[in-house]
């Protein structure tokens, strides 16, 4: 184990013992918010303290092992010891790098993914269309639940734009590095020559805002206009308004619903997504900033970073962040995505090691 990381980890038996003081005086017990504060702390370190705890023993154990390989009578059974201590020891290293690192309390919350066409025009739309398929075969295969929250029809099939509702445990966690663009490379059904055109779409991956931390929106700042929804439902969609569009004047953002007969529910639909595009304006500005002084290897998740390449001639996805390239293009459109989700939360894990060895780096000089 890396110094820095033993550093890190001998601070947790100590801050323990600090809150089991804080827990056993009267004015914390009588404090029901401060109380449920530390208890909630207490409990993240306990894990933490447990599970170096169990880590320390094992190396204990592990050095008791080497020292009977000297006694003839033993030597068996301690290599036997040994072999099982030395693959356990990694996994538990492994175990409690995650722990030390920072959670994003944004992970276990819902997702409005947004699809839109880019360059490319009805090609755009058509795989922006498929795009959608993608990610709900994969939020298929997860459990999660989706929705459509608006939606734009290309002319020729496909979405100009699509906003989906993802429900399900941690979809944003697993969601978020699909923010950014993507490019698509094949031959459109409607090329005659066939000949390989690039288009490319926009994803953007936004945490539903938990409604208690929800950005405050000044009612005078919005504009609310209602319209008939277009698409299919039936000849209720054409007789009664009640599709909103809600436009945040300060920031020109605007958020749209059209997906449910009632009104009243499609506005609140539309607060929601217009609220989540507001904070992540705010996230995207603050990423910005710290890009200015480091770049990480995830990036951003602004809209004009190219992410991913999806070449279909070749049968390959390519995710340009961390050069993977997975030849099974066809498995991919079809929902597979673990592959390349893991992948892209194992980088962002290694970025936030680096992270933690600079900072601690830092505050020794």
């Amino acid at each position: 184990m890396k110094p820095f990381l033993r550093q890190q980890l001998e601070r947790f038996p100590v801050r323990l013992q600090e809150l089991d003081f804080f827990l056993a005086q009267p004015e914390v017990v009588n404090d029901m918010a401060r109380y449920r504060e530390i208890t909630r702390e207490h409990s993240e370190v306990s894990a933490v303290a447990g599970r170096y705890q169990l880590f320390q023993q094992r190396e204990r154990d592990l050095a008791q092992a080497r020292e009977m390989l000297e006694d003839a009578e033993m030597a068996e059974m301690a290599k036997e010891e040994i072999a099982a201590l030395e693959a356990e020891l990694p996994a538990l290293e492994s175990e409690l790098q995650s722990l030390l690192l920072p959670k994003d309390p944004d992970d276990v919350r819902n997702t409005f993914l947004e699809i839109r066409a880019g360059t490319g025009g009805d090609e755009s739309a058509l795989f922006a269309g498929d795009l959608l398929r993608m990610y709900t075969k994969y939020a298929e295969r997860q459990g999660w639940r989706t929705e459509i929250v608006s939606e734009s029809l290309g002319e020729v099939g496909g979405y100009k734009e699509v906003v989906i509702r993802v429900v399900g445990a941690s979809t944003y966690g697993k969601l978020k590095f699909e923010s950014g663009g993507h490019r698509v490379q094949r031959v459109p059904a409607t090329e005659s020559q066939g000949r390989i055109h690039t288009s490319a779409c926009t994803v953007a991956a936004l945490p539903e805002p938990d409604e208690a931390a929800a950005v405050q929106i000044n009612p005078a700042d919005l504009r609310i206009d209602t319209y008939r929804a277009s698409g299919a439902g039936g000849q209720h969609v054409n007789k009664t308004d009640s599709a909103v569009r809600i436009t945040h004047l300060p920031t020109g953002i605007v958020a749209e619903c059209q997906d449910d007969r009632s009104q009243h529910r499609n506005k609140a639909k539309a607060l929601q997504v217009l609220s989540a595009r507001i904070q992540e304006k705010e996230r995207s500005e603050r990423a910005a900033r710290e890009a200015a002084t480091r770049k990480g290897l995830i990036g951003s998740g602004d809209r004009s970073d190219r992410i991913r390449t999806y070449n279909f001639p070749q049968g390959r996805m390519t995710d340009h962040r961390i050069n993977l390239t997975l030849y099974k293009l066809a498995m991919v459109m079809e929902g597979d995505l673990d592959e390349v989700v893991q992948a892209l939360l194992l980088a962002r894990r290694a970025e936030q090691l680096e992270e933690l060895e600079v900072g601690m780096g830092a505050v020794r000089a």
